[in-house]
């Protein structure tokens, strides 16, 4: 027969845990992880809640990463709102959680009629009087706001102050970067966050699904809406953008993933930044561009990628990053005329130690007009994470063209043109592309009156290096960057 272990091996077998635990990585029931079964593997901890969403309990399960875990804010409690427990051997979330109720002191049944009055009377007084208090209170400030502020415009959920103390979402993201994850928001407070949007009108829509725009405290955000059919496209790209160290100021900034059950169907959101002037596509549409302005643009893109393609090495270190999806509808223009790369749901990344590239079964994915000719005549080695980068950087010569048409060049701006306009249909196929651009080497023309102008000569020989037919010819994300970096200060000096 198995003997129980003694007092002494029991108290030791939460520290044998978490040692095979470090060795081996840490298994946990995760709700959101269908793909592997409803499992996850994680270095910090398994992680159960429960929230209080709309008067009813909502139990989530997932596991929580090392960088959230010393950030030593997902595993508190919030008291009658959240109960949260973090445990440290496999499967250890697979519990049952409640929020805590009010119930009877089982001495009170013998405490008499009157005391017992007395005790219950008391406190409900109380806060009868301070709820009529505060309602009083925000009454009269909400009376003051109607003074200044247009009718029909919703107020800011009460859970705001819940979730940010008084912060911004640029307070809580920033928060979170310096703390040494880098990755995002907690779980717990993405959801929070994501159940506090109102949306306000659709913006955008795409293959996927839509774009809104959403206040959130105020503050608008965006939000985008897979349906349920596309849940593994809305986990990869909630998975890229949280990321260790990607956060940057030339990538969309994540704010937060959450599934909402609308009682019909399910709903898939991603939160992020929203930059009111659109996709780079939309903004050239729009109107054209000053030399300085096309420098600024092409720079902030070439920082963007070349943090994405950069390897930041050490424990709370970055893999490399391809994007696979470089476009200008996939760019967006913030406000202060810079970029932010976005739609990372087909990117991919590479583990440097183990070689190892977590692609799809088809590595023939993206937009077809942007394809490298490596990828449209299948002769790309999708074994080597070199082959990836490279084709973002065809990709990227692209979408400088397209800036650069729009750039006024001795008097002369052109009308706005998607790359090979003139040479495929409006829905090119792949053997479309495939027959323009690798069996007729064509590419997007440079025209003569560009080199009347220095920052559109650079740009034209920049295209040139980005358009090779081999791509270990083609230019790094980084040499690009140092070579607009100095256009730059050529540009500003002349100002």
């Amino acid at each position: 027969m198995r003997r129980a272990p003694n007092s002494a091996l029991r108290a030791a077998l939460p520290l044998l845990g978490a040692a095979v635990w470090l060795c081996a990585g840490l298994q946990c029931v995760c709700q959101l992880c269908e793909h592997t079964n409803f499992t996850c593997q994680t270095e910090g901890a398994c992680w159960a809640s429960v929230m209080l969403t709309n008067g009813k309990e909502e139990v989530i399960k997932s596991c929580v990463s090392l960088p959230e875990l010393n950030a030593q804010v997902f595993c508190h409690s919030s008291k009658n709102i959240t109960k949260t427990e973090c445990c440290y051997t496999d499967f250890c979330n697979n519990i049952t959680l409640r929020l805590p109720i009010a119930s009877e002191s089982p001495s009170r049944a013998a405490v008499g009629p009157v005391v017992l009055a007395v005790t219950v009377a008391v406190p409900i007084c109380v806060l009868s009087l301070v709820a009529v208090l505060a309602a009083c209170i925000c009454q009269g400030r909400r009376c003051a706001r109607g003074r200044t502020k247009p009718p029909n415009v919703e107020e800011p959920l009460s859970e705001c102050n819940l979730v940010s103390s008084g912060k911004t979402l640029k307070d809580l993201i920033y928060d979170m970067t310096t703390s040494g994850s880098g990755s995002g928001l907690p779980l717990l407070v993405q959801r929070t966050i994501a159940r506090t949007i109102i949306l306000q009108e659709i913006v955008g829509k795409g293959r996927f699904g839509e774009v809104w725009r959403g206040k959130w405290c105020g503050e608008d955000v965006a939000v985008k809406i897979f349906s349920s059919r596309d849940e593994r496209s809305w986990f990869r790209e909630a998975e890229i953008y949280q990321t260790v160290m990607l956060r940057h100021e030339n990538i969309l900034g994540f704010i937060a993933a959450d599934n909402k059950d609308n009682g019909t169907w399910t709903q898939l959101w991603l939160v992020s930044e929203y930059h009111e002037q659109g996709s780079l596509f939309d903004y050239l549409n729009r109107g054209t561009v000053t030399a300085q302005g096309m420098v600024r643009l092409a720079l902030s893109i070439a920082s963007g990628l070349a943090h994405l393609h950069m390897e930041i090495v050490g424990t709370q270190g970055k893999p490399a990053i391809a994007h696979r999806d470089l476009k200008s509808k996939n760019i967006l223009v913030k406000r202060n005329e810079s970029c932010a790369i976005a739609d990372l749901g087909l990117a991919v990344k590479h583990d440097s130690v183990l070689n190892t590239i977590d692609i799809p079964q088809n590595p023939r994915v993206g937009t077809r007009r942007y394809m490298a000719p490596e990828i449209l005549d299948d002769a790309m080695n999708t074994n080597i994470f070199e082959s990836f980068k490279r084709a973002d950087i065809y990709s990227l010569g692209l979408v400088y063209w397209e800036i650069a048409r729009r750039c006024c060049a001795g008097g002369i701006t052109e009308e706005y043109q998607l790359p090979y306009y003139d040479a495929v249909p409006s829905d090119p196929s792949i053997e479309d592309m495939r027959r323009v651009v690798c069996e007729q080497k064509l590419r997007p023309n440079i025209p003569n009156q560009w080199q009347s102008c220095e920052a559109l000569r650079v740009m034209g020989r920049i295209m040139r290096e980005c358009w090779y037919a081999n791509g270990a010819a083609r230019l790094t994300a980084l040499r690009i960057k140092k070579t607009i970096s100095q256009l730059c200060v050529q540009e500003d000096s002349k100002t």
